[in-house]
């Protein structure tokens, strides 16, 4: 609508006076009425200030529609969200029961930007914006009268829910504000348009099979310059940052993100939003693809310096030889000492050979699991540290070979070859017994695996975030610090010598030895119930005892008892991957702690409550885990701490395999546990910390989350 004359003649005099006085007393004495019927009041907190603006000062004869717009001028620091939030907040609602001569509202969303609140991607607005609202009149040329209540969500620190009421009236009339309809008109050119009046040609949209990463792709007819986007899964889903790439000439657009979350339904349609320079946006319905489309091109990996990777090689090595004493040293140490058992006595070239040959098992495996780690992130596999204890067919094989192990150690059955093969042997110089040794090191190194240490985490992220030389150094490494035992009795073989001359002591030791393995085959029956279940477990306990009953049976010919043991042992893996029940959600145990079930969006959203959230990541096979907790979590002073009001302590069960966990330790360039953090109003980032904890470690970080308002040792 045209502007009015005698309102231009006010602007002018406004302008031409340059006094605040002056202004203040024309305002008060002609503008009044027509402010009044512009805006509403003002609704101020310390996080928002919020007004309902419109382009008409009143409804002009036979207007069926009035410009509106919601404004919010957010406080240093506040944040509110847009249409499709994220799993933290919930965007602006306005409620119009109470308003007058209104027939519908069209709530219009300006593009948004990206932030981070909590860890988390979000999309939102921060320091102003405004809301266009197109309103629809019942009575055409009526006056109306606007009533609003809002409610909406501020971020800082902490997240604070706004509710107001904002009315305005509209008399009849036929004048314009302009400063109102220019902020108006700015915000209503910032809301995204559509495919065809945004130049798009195609636009595409593939998620993977494991809902783990959004692969999308925009081309217009013009390049593209500095873009962002923006997709909408669904409800309750999150993604991370997005990895944007520029091809044919800028006209293509390609972005791959993870998602931290995947949304509740599906087959929920996709939407994608789209922004770049000069305010341009679009949103689209991208048509989804059977396969994510490859990147305009591959990002060359950066070479790390050789200062970066000596530092990483030594701390590998480090992380290796401290395995040797961390919680699963029990059943390495009991394979240890009875390797070194059998070469008392034996020449210095034995000795040697022998150890040398059990650090060549210990860096075959580390070799082998490292080809493997790398073939399975080429393929888009989560991989990660000890991940082989979640398969209950590697377990079901564990458990029948440390049975079989403690069963012959307590003297029940000789395991031995035949006699030819034996001569063989001992004709081209004793390889049996090194083929032994070798053994014996693969599989030290094997049980070593579920156990994470100091120095371990950073190599491991290192190898499983970079290339594959990467991985190959630091598996190295880390087997070089694990056979370290064997290499130093390599090079002084003398060392044997301080054992204890051979006697009766030897049966008793091999009998203690036995139990040991026995009690780990036992550890891993009850990892395994709580990986596949317990029927499956029930299954495997059955036939690996029928299995070292079969072998005890001292009547029977070694190569009979092998015959009819293979396809046992057959039998039994193929049973414990068919069995598995996995469907089933693990109960959390009863613990000393009133833990919580891991859910990434309830850790902001206690946050932002002011609520402190310390998280545990854990699983049934990691020893060290249950070492911290033993030791730590379910003592004094933590305990008391973490039952404390306003603490709320969470647990991720990793016992099986999890995604959202998974995808949650990757977000900290972490790929083993145990894995703990630490959340509150001062670390809505999170505290992570070390793999072995302390009380001090603990209550210190706790602390810190909290921040200066309160002291939460001071709590107990």
């Amino acid at each position: 609508m045209p502007v009015t004359d005698d309102f231009c003649m006010l602007r002018r005099l406004i302008g031409r006076a340059g006094s605040l006085l002056a202004a203040a007393l024309v305002s008060m004495t002609m503008a009044a009425p027509m402010a009044s019927a512009a805006t509403s009041d003002r609704a101020t907190t310390p996080a928002v200030s919020a007004q309902l603006i419109t382009a008409e000062n009143g409804i002009a004869p036979g207007a069926g529609t009035v410009s509106a717009g919601l404004t919010l001028a957010l406080g240093e620091g506040w944040k509110t969200y847009w249409r499709t939030p994220g799993e933290v907040g919930f965007p602006p609602r306005i409620d119009w029961a109470g308003s007058r001569n209104v027939a519908e509202v069209e709530f219009q969303w300006p593009a948004p930007e990206r932030f981070t609140a909590f860890g988390i991607e979000n999309y939102g607005y921060h320091d102003e914006v405004v809301f266009p609202l197109r309103i629809a009149l019942e009575q055409p040329g009526q006056p109306a009268y606007l009533s609003a209540s809002v409610t909406l969500l501020t971020c800082s620190n902490v997240c604070v829910p706004q509710d107001f009421s904002l009315s305005l009236d509209l008399p009849q009339g036929t004048s314009i504000d302009p400063d109102s309809a220019a902020r108006i008109a700015d915000y209503a050119g910032r809301v995204p348009v559509g495919a065809e009046a945004g130049q798009i040609q195609s636009a595409t949209a593939h998620v993977d099979a494991d809902a783990t990463a959004l692969t999308v792709t925009l081309r217009r007819a013009s390049p593209f310059e500095a873009p962002d986007v923006f997709p909408e899964l669904g409800e309750s889903a999150s993604l991370g940052t997005p990895d944007i790439r520029l091809g044919e000439d800028g006209d293509l657009l390609w972005a791959r993100l993870p998602i931290l979350s995947p949304p509740a339904d599906p087959t929920a349609e996709i939407s994608l939003t789209a922004t770049d320079a000069d305010g341009w946006a679009v949103t689209v319905t991208p048509d989804r693809v059977a396969a994510a489309p490859p990147p305009p091109y591959t990002e060359a990996r950066t070479t790390a310096p050789l200062s970066s990777m000596v530092w990483i090689a030594l701390t590998a090595f480090l992380g290796g030889v401290i395995l040797n004493v961390m919680p699963c040293v029990l059943p390495v140490l009991s394979i240890k000492l009875s390797s070194a058992m059998k070469l008392e006595g034996a020449g210095h070239a034995r000795v040697r050979w022998g150890f040398l040959a059990s650090a060549a098992g210990v860096m075959a495996f580390m070799w082998g699991l490292a080809a493997v780690l790398f073939a399975l992130r080429q393929a888009g596999v989560t991989v990660g540290w000890g991940l082989q204890f979640q398969n209950p067919v590697f377990l079901a094989l564990m458990v029948a070979i440390l049975a079989i192990f403690a069963a012959n150690l307590a003297g029940a059955f000789e395991i031995s070859l035949p006699p030819s093969l034996q001569t063989r042997l001992a004709r081209a110089g004793g390889a049996g017994g090194h083929v032994g040794d070798f053994l014996t090191g693969a599989f030290a190194a094997v049980l070593a695996t579920p156990c994470s240490a100091p120095f371990l985490g950073t190599a491991i992220a290192f190898a499983l975030a970079g290339r594959g030389v990467d991985i190959a150094l630091v598996f190295t490494f880390l087997g070089l610090g694990l056979a370290a035992p064997y290499l130093l009795v390599a090079v002084r073989p003398g060392l044997v010598r301080h054992l204890p001359r051979p006697g009766r002591w030897m049966i008793a030791l091999r009998v203690m030895l036995g139990l040991l393995l026995a009690v780990t085959a036992a550890w891993l029956v009850w990892v395994l119930r709580g990986v596949a279940g317990t029927t499956t477990m029930l299954a495997v306990l059955g036939m690996t005892a029928g299995l070292v009953m079969l072998l005890s049976l001292s009547r029977l010919r070694g190569a009979v008892r092998a015959g009819l043991a293979l396809p046992l042992v057959g039998i039994m893996l193929f049973g414990a991957g068919y069995l598995a029940d996995t469907s089933t959600p693990r109960a959390l145990s009863s613990q000393v702690t009133e833990w919580v079930r891991f859910d990434r969006a309830e850790i902001a959203r206690r946050v932002s409550r002011g609520e402190v959230v310390f998280v545990d990541v854990t699983a049934d096979w990691c020893l060290t885990c249950k070492a911290n907790k033993a030791l730590v979590l379910d003592r004094e002073p933590v305990v008391s701490v973490l039952a404390a009001e306003g603490v709320t302590p969470m647990q991720a069960d990793w016992t099986r395999p999890d995604p959202a966990i998974s995808r949650y330790l990757e977000s900290f360039d972490r790929y083993g546990i145990p894995f703990n953090a630490v959340y509150g109003p001062a670390a809505p980032d999170g505290i992570v910390l070390p793999e072995l904890l302390t009380p001090d470690v603990v209550m210190a970080a706790l602390d810190d989350a909290v921040g200066k308002e309160r002291d939460i040792a001071g709590q107990r």
